[in-house]
């Protein structure tokens, strides 16, 4: 009874330690925290150090819980050990499961790669739904659960083999990296698995997050291709042309004209899907700016940035029919382009056509209720030091009625969104980065104070410190580097999967992102060596 007591009286003393230092830490950081959370989402703002007894309430609450929890763990361990056993604790593993023999190891793999598969044919079927987002998440969840009970048994398995082809005979250098590994590998499988996952969840989710502030001006933009656009509302147009004039706001405004109507997606297995589409002209887009292809005569293209989260991914070449008074009703779709060349504001799919087979279209259309004429008044905005400005006027010159919104409006609105979860993910991040890092150096620190005697002995035989330590190297490297490795490629299995979500590039976001996470992890493996190269010299 009285080891418990002691031991929750220390554990007690380290929590509220541990909680003074926190929340003074934590109030002088408040500030800095605050300065980078209103710089990510793009406000201007003063703030100064503030004090809240809120979250501190809240902060200590948690701990209460801890040291409770903790506290019941304690009483368990104690009463259902013995005393030799709590003495040699600090010598104890993590529970492992046997190793499989190869018969399970061929059932087990056959398995994994059953569901491979089935998440392949299933990938085939859901990225043309709506379910594709449902998809991708449940497939990352998949991947990782597969990675998280293989990879014990792979790690053993790889340095069991590097043993037998050296026939026992390691040398000095193996002997310090590859034969300690071989005696505690399934004791810290699980502990190293635990960490590889996490740390690859984590990858995952700040690169992800990253990449969503990283590439809003680029996804806005793809769906936004004019800062402010305006379906037949000619007055509105001239006021804020008149309006942009008067505030010296350079600018470029054209007008477009768009056919909308009713008709029907014809697929290549002759499945019929109604929709409503708008027409456009690829040589007037050209003429306002847009970077777009020419179509052939009888061709389109379709413009969707959403086509991939909405499941609109299919197979092309496909047919656009629509209600017409000629023998020619339809129109061939020949690709898919993952931009807008209008903003998304306005109903319907984009199609993009030359200008001789709009005019053909537009002669021999029905005129129904189905049939609209759309003049379209669009604006770029060439002063970007004014672009607040020129919004604030758009905004004031149209009805809010309309749900009318300008590229500005949006892109903040954006940026403050993925702002707020950058801030979320990239804490978190940071706080599961050191976590598992001191994990492992502390796992370290320990092995190291456990084989001091051993290295004092190989420096009574002769051995060098530089020597010794290039053992140490090797077997660090391998602690810390395959972990992260590993961690690396479950990252881009999932954030190729996620990318779905994002239509700009995420390859330089995602590669900041990812040598940040290497860099800190190195800086735990240089420090790791050097708390081991002080025991080496300090062996003698």
């Amino acid at each position: 009874m009285w080891i418990s007591r002691v031991l929750i009286f220390e554990y007690f003393i380290l929590g509220v330690g541990a909680l003074g230092i926190g929340i003074i830490v934590g109030t002088l950081l408040s500030r800095l925290f605050l300065l980078l959370f209103i710089n990510l989402i793009g406000l201007d703002a003063m703030v100064g150090l503030t004090f809240s007894f809120q979250a501190i309430i809240q902060t200590i609450i948690v701990f209460i819980c801890l040291i409770f929890v903790t506290s019941l763990q304690i009483l368990l361990t104690v009463y259902r050990s013995t005393l030799l056993k709590l003495f040699q604790a600090n010598n104890s593993h993590d529970f492992f499961i046997e190793r499989p023999n190869s018969v399970s190891i061929f059932f087990r793999d056959s398995g994994f790669e059953f569901n491979r598969i089935w998440l392949l044919l299933v990938n085939i079927y859901y990225r043309k739904s709506r379910f594709t987002v449902i998809f991708h998440v449940s497939s990352i969840g998949k991947y990782y659960t597969r990675n998280l009970f293989s990879l014990p048994y792979n790690a053993e398995l790889v340095i069991i083999c590097f043993s037998k082809e050296k026939n026992g005979n390691l040398g000095l250098y193996n002997s310090l990296s590859v034969a300690p590994l071989m005696h505690r590998i399934k004791g810290q499988a699980n502990s190293l698995t635990l960490i590889t996952v996490l740390s690859a969840m984590t990858i995952t989710m700040t690169s992800l997050s990253f990449s969503l502030y990283y590439s809003t001006e680029d996804d806005v933009r793809l769906a936004m291709p004019f800062d402010f656009a305006l379906e037949n509302m000619h007055d509105e147009a001239a006021l804020i042309s008149s309006r942009l004039e008067e505030e010296n706001i350079e600018f470029m405004q054209h007008h477009l004209d768009s056919i909308r109507f009713d008709g029907e997606w014809i697929e290549q297995n002759s499945n019929i899907r109604n929709s409503t589409f708008m027409l456009f002209s690829a040589e007037q887009m050209t003429e306002a700016g847009l970077d777009v292809a020419i179509p052939q005569d009888g061709k389109a293209i379709y413009h969707n940035t959403r086509a991939i989260i909405e499941g609109k991914e299919v197979t092309f070449p496909m047919d656009v029919r629509y209600p017409s008074s000629d023998e020619i009703n339809r129109v061939t779709v020949s690709e898919l382009e993952l931009e807008n060349v209008m903003n998304y504001r306005f109903y319907g799919e984009q199609l993009l056509v030359s200008n001789e087979t709009f005019e053909r279209i537009k002669g021999s259309i029905r005129e129904n209720e189905n049939k609209e004429l759309l003049s379209f008044d669009v604006f770029q905005i060439l002063d970007i030091d004014k672009a607040d400005t020129a919004s604030t006027i758009f905004l004031s010159s149209v009805s809010s009625d309309e749900f009318i919104t300008d590229f500005y409006s949006a892109y903040e609105g954006s940026i403050q969104n993925f702002g707020l979860l950058i801030f979320i993910a990239g804490f978190l991040g940071f706080v599961f980065l050191l976590s598992t890092g001191s994990i492992l150096y502390f796992k370290q620190m320990i092995e190291a104070d456990q084989e001091r005697n051993q290295y004092r002995t190989l420096r009574q035989l002769g051995f060098q410190v530089d020597d010794i330590m290039k053992g140490i190297i090797r077997k660090q490297l391998f602690v810390f580097l395959i972990p992260l490795g590993i961690g690396l490629i479950h990252a881009a299995f999932a954030l190729n999967v996620g990318s779905d979500l994002i239509a700009a590039s995420m390859l330089t976001p995602i590669m900041i992102s990812m040598g940040a996470y290497v860099a800190i992890y190195l800086m735990f493996t240089v420090v790791t060596i050097r708390y081991y190269k002080t025991i080496v010299m300090e062996a003698l």
